[in-house]
């Protein structure tokens, strides 16, 4: 038999005593939150069957950890838990015009049910701390600035970029942000660690919240709906932790378990809690790890111009055969540009950018998809490029949606090992004919790496 436990005595589960008030608000929560957290939406599961179980990847299992009910197409948006208190509260009526008249069993008494929404809130808030939390402990959330971001003016970008930024040339602490959120997460698969767990939880998903407040992030919908979750199970010892700790008064621990008699019962409780832990722990880490080793998801795969990556200076500038000197305020003529490693090419210019955003985590698996780059980024065009090797030909594609018809076909010539010459047509079809000289440029990433004062990349 199961028991709940108050301050002074042990009552048996099927005699709890509910006020009228507290009855409804129960039910009216235990609406909300399973609307909230159990996906009841066709399209979840149409999700769940489009995906190759059998090469299931990373962000297949973060996409399915980061549900949220949506009746919008729009962005994430606190209208969709509107939606949801309206379908709870007309529920909640139902469900207690229903019930009022009669007893209810013991499966389905109130107090039952408070087990069972703290297991499911458990769980569920478990999920959502470790889809986060193995981005962070195997750095690639927030990656390493590229060369072109490295080579931009700190006015260009947008707050939520240099959030970003600042996160991603520090891997070590975001690791360590990383291991905060799986230890918080592991301590909620267990009952009797469930409150300490939010008490790692709240305040570091509350910093989340505010910070994408302060910096304009996009995911400060999802963070505090995480919070919500966190709250909601803080608060079924919350009484008793300001009576111990505040009051000083003598509290008895909440020993509440639920009695599973039948050996199958037992036997189903066990799988479960080890499936989930081996599917969401151990292998999300695994393939979590994997797409760390293989260089992350923002930046695009493709292998760009062999030994080319780095920043030039624009030393020579023709349009129509006709030089342009160096200039700030001119529109047309290049400043530098940057080859990365990867097959993307950046221009800076005074050219003005449409900006591109992308605040919320997005796991692409395409290229052409991967916006981290240019997102929340001014002063540089960039592009995406394909290399004849017989033709000695780029053919270069804006990668800005706002610019997708932009097409540059340039003959690639490469003197020596420090000098690139581009001649063809840009994007008003006009001839041009550039020199780009290598800059020998040392960054303090790559210099403290030396010292030995970090861990990090070469550019």
């Amino acid at each position: 038999m199961g028991y709940i436990t108050s301050n002074t005595s042990r009552i048996p589960l099927e005699q709890a005593n509910w006020t009228f008030w507290e009855r409804v608000g129960f039910k009216f929560i235990f609406s909300y939150f399973i609307l909230q957290t159990v996906p009841l939406d066709w399209k979840y599961y149409r999700d769940l069957l489009a995906i190759d179980w059998l090469h299931i990847q990373y962000r297949d299992i973060f996409y399915m950890a980061r549900y949220q009910p949506r009746f919008f197409d729009s962005p994430d948006t606190f209208a969709n838990w509107a939606i949801i208190a309206l379908i709870a509260l007309f529920g909640t009526a139902i469900w207690e015009f229903v019930t009022r008249k009669q007893s209810e069993n013991r499966l389905f008494s109130e107090a039952a049910l408070v087990y069972w929404l703290r297991v499911i809130l458990r769980y569920r808030l478990a999920v959502g701390i470790l889809a986060y939390g193995f981005l962070k402990f195997f750095p690639i959330q927030a990656p390493i600035p590229s060369i072109s971001n490295l080579n931009t003016a700190y006015g260009d970008f947008t707050a939520w970029k240099l959030f970003s930024l600042s996160l991603g040339v520090v891997p070590s602490y975001e690791s360590f942000l990383g291991l905060v959120e799986i230890i918080g997460a592991l301590l909620l698969l267990y009952r009797k660690t469930a409150t300490i767990a939010t008490l790692i939880i709240l305040p570091f998903t509350g910093n989340i919240f505010i910070s994408n407040l302060a910096y304009e992030g996009g995911e400060y919908v999802y963070s505090l709906y995480l919070i919500s979750i966190a709250l909601l199970l803080f608060s079924f010892d919350a009484i008793s932790l300001f009576n111990l700790l505040s009051l000083e008064k003598p509290t008895l621990p909440n020993r509440f378990k639920f009695s599973f008699s039948k050996p199958w019962q037992q036997t189903a409780r066990l799988s479960l809690k080890t499936g989930f832990i081996i599917f969401f722990v151990g292998f999300y880490g695994y393939k979590t790890y994997a797409g760390y080793k293989n260089g992350g998801y923002h930046f695009p795969k493709k292998p760009g111009l062999a030994k080319a990556a780095g920043v030039y200076n624009v030393s020579e500038f023709r349009i129509n055969n006709r030089p342009l000197p160096y200039s700030k305020t001119d529109s047309a003529r290049w400043q530098d540009v940057v080859f990365e490693k990867w097959a993307t090419l950046s221009i800076k210019s005074n050219r003005p950018v449409k900006l591109a955003s992308a605040e919320t985590e997005e796991i692409y698996a395409n290229d052409a998809d991967r916006n981290y780059e240019y997102a929340g980024s001014q002063g540089r065009h960039y592009y995406a490029y394909t290399f004849d090797e017989a033709n000695q030909q780029l053919l270069l594609q804006n990668r800005n949606r706002a610019y997708a018809n932009e097409t540059l076909t340039l003959h690639v010539s490469r003197p020596d090992s420090a000098k690139i010459i581009l001649s063809g047509l840009n994007e008003h079809q006009d001839s041009i004919y550039v020199v780009l000289d290598k800059l020998n440029k040392k960054y303090l990433l790559n210099e403290a790496q030396k010292s030995g004062r970090r861990r990090g990349i070469t550019l």
